[in-house]
């Protein structure tokens, strides 16, 4: 009895021990265009339009919106540990260039070269003004409102100068 209850009490630590480390584990995510290498590969500078680039990559992720009217297809692939903010592994930004007709003029493909990682810089944004407290906010204007100004000579009603 005292081998089964030890080899039951290995098996349920062991068991729990699997479940919590598969907490652990990353959580993939796709983002953004789906990409069909052959249907990317296909589009060509001088021979396709807007029409036809439509037709084979579908509505683009976006379209610019000052300028020349140029079409961004974005993928993304990400992974995310628990408790964590998502990374991104994977990019392709795919940038078709229009010419005035509407047919293609170029196509640029780019990499996690042109992801930038911005980190804010803490939890408070500096301002300018005064450095009061909550509790200083809140009854910091106590006694201040309906005061008449310098020694009761204010504008208000009843002063000299608002009647």
């Amino acid at each position: 009895m005292q081998v089964t209850g030890r080899l039951t009490g290995i098996l349920l630590a062991g068991a729990t021990l699997a479940m919590g480390l598969s907490g652990c584990a990353s959580i993939k995510d796709h983002r953004g265009y789906l990409v069909d290498a052959a249907l990317l590969d296909s589009v060509q500078a001088g021979t396709d339009n807007r029409a036809s680039v439509e037709k084979m990559l579908g509505r683009p992720s976006f379209i610019s919106q000052f300028g020349r009217q140029d079409w961004y297809y974005i993928s993304t692939n990400t992974r995310q540990a628990a408790f964590t903010a998502p990374h991104a592994r994977e990019q392709l930004l795919v940038h078709i260039v229009f010419d005035e007709k509407g047919n293609v003029a170029a196509i640029e493909r780019t990499g996690m070269e042109k992801v930038a990682r911005i980190d804010p810089d803490g939890d408070k944004t500096p301002t300018l003004g005064r450095n009061r407290s909550f509790l200083e906010d809140l009854f910091g204007n106590i006694g201040q409102v309906g005061a008449g100004g310098q020694g009761g000579q204010g504008g208000g009603p009843g002063g000299p100068n608002g009647s």
